[in-house]
């Protein structure tokens, strides 16, 4: 997947290098409210490390074991879906994401999820899907239970947040378990 178009204002593509300057400065002005539960914030804090990372996720890409993608509103950057690692032995995968503020509350994440997960499933042909999110992070666990991953457990101490651990829960969702399209329509 190189890029798709969700809908005429909705599409996701893959970072490449030219996106380092607007990916950066998304997540600069977002930095306090992702701070509060993604581990990378204060080791990205130059547009350098920004295209280092872009460059580490297409090499990842090119030997077919993750994908990045940026997710464009109206050609914006509002955010990032990734699929961090692709365990093709198991045919599985873990989902990842972040979300301006600017863009929260629109659906916007679920639609992308959404795509992403009919890929894995339809194109890759992968038979499983995990999703996790730090227990008391609302908003994103808010995605797989809108899209009907199963909650499957809860992992302690799963992450390292700057000073403290967070418990994670785990969802998954099976392939012969997903809707085309997704489990739920609602956003």
């Amino acid at each position: 997947m190189l890029s798709c178009k969700i809908n005429d204002d909705l599409e996701l593509k893959l970072l490449e290098n030219r996106h380092a300057e607007e990916m950066f400065l998304l997540v600069d002005s977002n930095r306090s409210r992702l701070r509060e539960w993604l581990p990378w914030l204060d080791g990205t804090v130059s547009v350098e490390q920004s295209r280092e990372f872009i460059r580490m996720s297409l090499k990842t890409f090119a030997e077919n074991h993750g994908l990045y993608l940026g997710i464009f509103q109206q050609s914006r950057l509002a955010g990032c879906v990734s699929l961090n690692h692709i365990d093709w032995s198991n045919r599985k995968t873990t989902i990842g994401y972040w979300l301006s503020e600017d863009y929260v509350g629109r659906g916007t994440m679920t639609a992308a999820c959404r795509t992403l997960i009919d890929y894995v499933f339809n194109e890759l042909l992968l038979n499983r899907v995990e999703i996790r999110a730090a227990v008391r992070n609302v908003k994103s666990r808010a995605i797989p239970e809108r899209l009907g991953f199963v909650q499957e457990g809860i992992v302690r101490q799963a992450e390292w947040l700057y000073d403290h651990y967070v418990d994670h829960v785990v969802y998954g969702m099976l392939r012969e378990d997903w809707q085309p399209g997704g489990a739920s329509s609602a956003d």
